[in-house]
């Protein structure tokens, strides 16, 4: 009882003053501030946007010789996601593939009973060295006409 007693006197005293702490005088807003962020903005639209990173993206796909590059993926995560969520097309995610795709394990369940996965965990370790022409592929079967 004494240790009950302690603890509601110990809750009282640590509300009590931290609501003397926390009073409307500390949460003023000074309006002259706030006034001359606002004029001193840019106004953005989306279309000034838009074109400003479809210019960026041009100018990337100039520098790199290509619109889009391919991330680098790593083949351990690739391995343990297909390793523990395969059937569920988690490693697929991960690889860039479309939605639809590891959708289509999830319907199949588990990638024709797990045998898909299976098969993507197999193909994985042998080409451990590259796995790169696995990532962003939006074949079910990933390793079709791959090698």
């Amino acid at each position: 009882m004494k240790h009950f007693l302690i603890f509601c006197l110990l809750t009282v005293a640590t509300l009590t003053t931290r609501a003397a702490d926390l009073s409307a005088d500390a949460y003023v807003i000074n309006d002259q501030q706030v006034e001359q962020l606002i004029a001193q903005s840019e106004d953005v639209s989306l279309a000034a946007v838009s074109t400003n990173l479809l210019e960026s993206q041009q100018l990337a796909g100039s520098l790199t010789g290509t619109t889009r590059v391919k991330a680098n993926k790593d083949f351990v995560a690739a391995l343990l996601l297909d390793l523990f969520l395969g059937g569920f097309g988690i490693h697929r995610l991960y690889l860039g593939t479309q939605t639809l795709t590891w959708v289509g394990y999830i319907l199949t369940c588990g990638g024709i009973f797990g045998v898909v996965p299976l098969v993507d965990l197999v193909v994985l370790i042998i080409h451990h060295e590259d796995i790169s022409p696995y990532v962003d592929n939006s074949k079910f079967f990933m390793w079709a006409n791959n090698y």
